[in-house]
């Protein structure tokens, strides 16, 4: 067999059967169990009929079913609990047919099968069915001897009484009839079986013969048996799909597509060879180490998978070879023969099975379409949290998440009122308490660049239940990746709910469509005081728990002192007068201090003291957050956790300290089992769902990039026939290929150059932020980040030669007006008394088309996000597949219901629907909506906001001297408060016009000598 291997191997099919490492039987047992007395009864003295036979392993179980979570815990082969065969099922086994060859080389041509002359040792080939698995094994008479030896000789020991424990456990267990009654293998005519009688007289005896060693526990969970059969504990396992081939190989060393972890020297000398139990399913294979049934590598299948047979390609005798994107994988087999039986059934199950993962498939991305897909949109974090948060109570078996930002002790439904029942640190040991395994992945920053304190949140969370484990990656100088990050933000429930999009569950991100600007409203400071100090001491410090605001928010603490966060278990004496207050804040209390931040005007600091207020609500405005996420089921969400775990695998095999066995390797779970959704998120619509990404060989250990995205935004907008709506948090286009090199500016400029030859009409909505969101002063210029991002965002709108606006006017002058909008969105409050405005921060990453087709993810419209070898992003392309009545340009029109409704939910929000239902907002590009609605309310608003704050930016600022000039005019809101608040009544929805003109006459790029001007300039871009 394979070098020094056991003299039970088989030559045969998929298996080496060598397997004599693998799964015990009831080998050791320290106490006797209820199951084991029943498996030890032997089925044939209780006269049950073939097809209903006693339950081997025990316990009856209405579903017959090893659940999913089995795959983590795995045990060594010969361990007496290793779970190997579903309960209550019987194993029943049929000869298929007998192959005879003349020679090695013509099992491989079929022409000469008949032959018989100088025959070769006659192959039997076994059909097994147990439950809804089927496979087939080749096995040749010799086998059938060495197992029924091996099974004489455990036989004989169990009828010896030695002197352990364990062993007088497992003789007590097991009947002396069962013993005694091992099935005789009648004696063949050797190998060489030349006529036919002689063959079908053999195929009945050896098939009678394991038909009956089946039936009985004690001889079928002995691993030799389980070797002869090619089973193990991932064999039968539903969500992993249909039986592969399963044997014992040798493997080699090396093969990763990760710098620094394949061996330098060429010699076979550097290369180790050890034993594994390798396992093919229908979309990936693994092995595993049969000493601790641990596994220990998992390769997915992808369009790279391909298997080699011959010795140069593999560079050892008797070797296979199997390549993809992510490895090079070589094993030897025992002889020439046993090898092309593997590599052939390795490669014709993968095409029955898993065909779907070796194509490329749209738009180069890694996941194919995925039809009649239930999902659902969301628009601003409320909704999205608290679907979120109901999602995860439901998982049974795992949790993914992966963030750039996770804040453990966000709370994700508000207003905050049964404790920390809703707070995610608080659901993930809750969760993992239960058994379910949670595995989050964080990006882990450059801590002189970003204060997001990964450390932190990996620590919090790790230290709550052992089920809980994190991961952050990149390492910067072990990997060399110092300028990128992984940018995307999904969440995973067992493996058939995803929420993908640009919502991170962080401080700062829950916001509603009213987009507050402060939780304290037209509450004073001292009205607040007062009736917090109507409740007696105890009570007080409930308060912030119950109405969701910190007591840091100016209720007698300083914003300077920590303040503990209240555990609100119970309501507790005083729950009157608690709730009585809740009632008369609840409209303007929604804010919870993880939630009240304004990062321009001062980023967040002390993240390890999540309660404490750093900026004072009574004199700043919070920053509103404007967001859109998704959710997918099913084939879509196995495709988004088919990512996850592509990452997870890459990023333990990368890191030394994530190889201990306590970071499991993940397996996908197979498409075959993923439409039957235990829980599906309410409010859904089916679509034709796909699965985008941005990852590379830094991010996922991939040979070659993947920028579908990318693809996707350009061919969705080159086919769109009536409008584009985008959302963005940056809006960096126009390849130049020197600074910018994604094309999706290019694509809106071809795209409105085609509406105006062919005299159609078409529109382009884009609404990104007024400003960058960097730390900085902007009524002093913004300071060095906020202009390098604004250099380049102008650069794409309307600044150089390469500008949108620039191409466009060289073709149709000023009529680009009529077919691309920029804006931005505001809102006011009255604070304290005073009138204040903030900008709302648009941190989308969202395209709608035709109100047809929708792309919601992580990825900014920018160089980082969209090319692929930068940053990691993740994205759905949904399209409708049902069909509403609807109008375009003032036609009757068929639009989707998932499109239709987002746009219109958006439209509403920042336009003012949800208060004026006067406003017609079903047709997008008719004149009277694109001028009279859109144009005229984004241009209104902007002029109020102007004369009433002279709020920044503004197009009446080219530079800074009109910066300074700009700013000792005071506003109405400083002069005239009565007709400062008479103006802002005019004021409908959120959206103000982009100022194109701010700072058009100073140069935004970072000076030299200042460190921005240090950093490349693929940081900005």
């Amino acid at each position: 067999m394979l070098g020094k291997a056991q003299p039970t191997s088989s030559n045969l099919n998929l298996v080496n059967s060598e397997v004599s490492d693998t799964m015990s039987a009831s080998d050791v047992h320290d106490g006797i169990k209820m199951a084991d007395l029943v498996e030890s009864l032997d089925a044939r003295e209780l006269d049950i009929g073939d097809g209903e036979e006693m339950d081997y392993d025990g316990n009856y179980l209405g579903d017959c079913r090893i659940p999913f979570s089995a795959v983590y815990a795995t045990v060594g082969f010969k361990e007496a609990n290793a779970k190997v065969y579903l309960p209550t099922v019987p194993i029943t086994v049929r000869i298929l047919e007998v192959e005879r060859f003349t020679t090695a080389q013509d099992r491989f041509n079929v022409s000469h099968h008949r032959s018989v002359n100088k025959s070769l040792p006659a192959v039997f080939r076994i059909e097994l069915k147990h439950g809804e698995f089927t496979w087939v094994v080749k096995r040749k008479e010799k086998h059938f001897i060495e197992l029924h030896r091996e099974l004489r000789t455990y036989k004989t020991f169990m009828r010896i009484p030695l002197p352990s424990r364990s062993h007088t456990v497992r003789r007590k267990t097991v009947r002396k009839s069962e013993v005694r009654e091992m099935p005789s293998l009648p004696r063949g005519g050797g190998d060489e079986l030349v006529r036919d009688e002689q063959v079908s007289s053999r195929r009945r005896q050896l098939e009678d013969y394991l038909n009956k060693l089946l039936k009985m526990a004690m001889y079928r969970k002995y691993h030799h048996t389980m070797e002869f059969i090619d089973v193990s504990q991932l064999s039968f396992i539903h969500d992993l799909g249909p039986k592969g081939l399963e044997g014992m190989i040798y493997k080699r060393s090396g093969g990763h597509r990760i710098p620094g972890m394949n061996c330098c020297g060429q010699g076979q000398a550097c290369y180790r060879w050890s034993k594994r139990w390798l396992v093919v399913k229908d979309s990936f294979l693994l092995y595993m180490k049969p000493d601790s049934g641990a596994i220990s590598f998992v390769l997915l299948v992808d369009k790279e998978f391909s298997i080699k047979m011959d010795s140069k390609e593999t560079e050892t005798k008797h070797g296979v070879r199997i390549d993809s994107l992510s490895r090079t994988l070589v094993f030897k087999c025992s002889s020439y023969r046993n090898a092309r039986w593997w590599g052939q059934s390795i490669e014709s199950f993968v095409r029955s099975h898993g065909k779907a993962f070796l194509r490329e498939h749209r738009f180069g991305s890694f996941a194919q379409e995925q039809e009649n897909v239930p999902a659902k949109w969301y628009v601003n974090g409320k909704t999205y949290m608290e679907d979120v948060a109901d999602a995860l109570e439901e998982a049974k078996e795992e949790i993914f998440i992966t963030d750039w930002w996770l804040s453990p002790e966000i709370f994700l439904k508000r207003p905050v009122v049964e404790g920390n029942r809703w707070r995610l640190d608080c659901i993930l040991k809750r969760k993992a308490q239960q058994g379910v395994r949670i595995f989050v992945m964080l990006y882990k920053e450059v801590e002189l660049a970003l204060g997001i304190n990964s450390g932190y949140s990996k620590r919090t969370l790790m230290h709550l239940h052992p089920h809980i484990k994190v991961m952050r990656h990149p390492d910067h100088v072990s990997s060399s990746v110092y300028l990128w990050a992984h940018h995307e933000k999904i969440v995973v429930i067992d493996q058939s709910v995803a929420f993908v999009g640009g919502i991170d569950l962080a401080y700062g991100r829950w916001d509603d469509r009213e987009h507050r600007l402060t939780d304290v409203g037209s509450v004073t400071r001292s009205v607040a005081l007062e009736q917090a100090g109507s409740t007696s001491t105890p009570s007080a410090k409930d308060v912030s728990s119950a109405d969701g605001v910190s007591q840091s928010n100016g209720r007698g603490t300083p914003p300077s002192e920590p303040v503990e966060l209240p555990k609100l278990k119970g309501v507790g004496r005083n729950r009157m007068a608690r709730f009585s207050l809740y009632r008369h804040l609840h409209k303007h209390t929604l804010q919870h201090v993880d939630n009240y931040c304004n990062f321009v005007y001062k980023d967040w600091i002390q993240l390890e003291k999540p309660f404490d207020d750093f900026i004072d609500r009574y004199t700043t405005p919070r920053m509103p957050w404007h967001d859109i996420a998704s959710v997918v089921h099913g084939r879509g969400a196995r495709d988004v956790a088919r990512h996850f775990i592509q990452r997870w695998n890459f990023t333990k095999i990368m890191k030394p300290k994530y190889r201990s066995l306590s970071y499991p390797f993940l397996l996908p779970k197979s498409h075959s089992t993923a439409n039957e959704i235990k829980y599906q998120v309410p409010g859904c619509v089916d679509a034709k769902v796909q699965v985008l990404r941005s990852a590379a060989d830094w991010s996922a250990g991939i040979k070659y990039h993947e920028e579908s995205i990318h693809n996707a935004y350009i061919q969705v907008i080159a086919k769109s026939k009536h409008y584009i709506y985008i959302e963005n948090q940056f809006f960096i286009s126009c390849a130049d290929n020197r600074t910018v090199h994604n094309k999706i500016g290019d694509a809106i400029i071809e795209r409105i150059l085609r509406a105006h030859k062919e005299g159609k009409t078409y529109r382009v909505y884009v609404v990104t932020p007024l400003l960058p969101g960097f730390e900085g002063d902007i009524t002093t210029g913004g300071g060095n980040a906020i202009q390098a991002v604004m250099h380049f965002n102008y650069r794409t709108m309307i600044r150089g030669e390469y500008s949108i606006i620039s191409q466009l006017k060289k073709e149709m002058d000023n009529e680009w007006m009529k077919y691309i909008s920029f804006a931005g969105l505001r809102t006011h409050v009255e604070l304290e008394g005073r009138l204040v405005t903030e900008l709302i921060y648009v941190h989308s990453k969202m395209l709608i088309a035709d109100d047809n087709t929708v792309i919601i993810g992580s990825a900014n419209i920018n160089d980082r996000s969209m090319l692929g070898k930068r940053d990691s992003e993740v994205a759905v392309i949904v399209e409708d597949s049902e069909k509403v009545a609807s109008v375009m340009d003032g036609q009757e029109y068929e639009a989707g219901p998932y499109a239709l409704q987002l746009r219109l939910e958006c439209f509403r929000t920042i336009l003012g629907g949800h208060s004026d239902a006067s406003i017609d907002l079903s047709d997008p590009i008719s004149d009277s909506f694109y001028k009279e609605v859109w144009m005229t309310t984004a241009g209104r608003n902007a002029t109020i906001y102007e004369k009433v704050f002279r709020c920044l930016p503004s197009s009446l600022v080219r530079n800074m001297a009109e910066l300074e000039q700009y700013q000792s005019k005071p506003g109405l809101a400083q002069t005239d408060l009565a007709r400062a608040q008479e103006e802002l009544r005019k004021i409908r929805g959120f959206l103000v016009q982009f100022p194109l003109d701010f700072l058009s006459e100073h140069n935004l790029m970072p000076s030299v000598g200042t460190k921005e001007a240090m950093v490349p300039t693929e940081i900005w871009t």
